[in-house]
């Protein structure tokens, strides 16, 4: 199983950045998909996340407006688009997977995102 993260970088208050997984290993269309993030001193929370056909969507308050989840299922991957991005939104970024049983998840490396002028 792999999951890795790309699209992490420094990026100026207002400015947006686009955050990619790629998966394999797994039957990715049937698994819910997930973004969190964590920040130094912070527990890791969840950012947003999608379900398998792509049909439900949820967000934290905190990025509602600001974050748009999305997946294809037919290259296995999965994107956060982030526009209006502020400085507290400086964190690790984590892809996660979760079987439809949810009994399996599977969790990439992490990304950095910082967000600083």
């Amino acid at each position: 199983v792999h999951v890795v993260e790309s699209g992490g970088g420094l990026v100026q208050p207002g400015g947006s950045l686009r955050l990619s997984c790629a998966a394999s290993g797994f039957t990715f269309s049937s698994y819910v998909m997930r973004w969190y993030r964590q920040a130094p001193g912070k527990a890791r929370e969840l950012v947003a996340g999608i379900s398998s056909g792509g049909g439900l969507i949820t967000y934290a308050d905190s990025v509602k407006g600001r974050f748009t989840i999305s997946r294809d299922n037919a290259k296995n991957t999965v994107s956060l688009q982030m526009s209006s991005l502020k400085p507290e939104d400086t964190a690790v970024y984590y892809c996660n997977a979760v079987s439809p049983r949810l009994d399996e998840a599977y969790w990439g490396q992490g990304t950095q995102v910082t967000v600083s002028s």
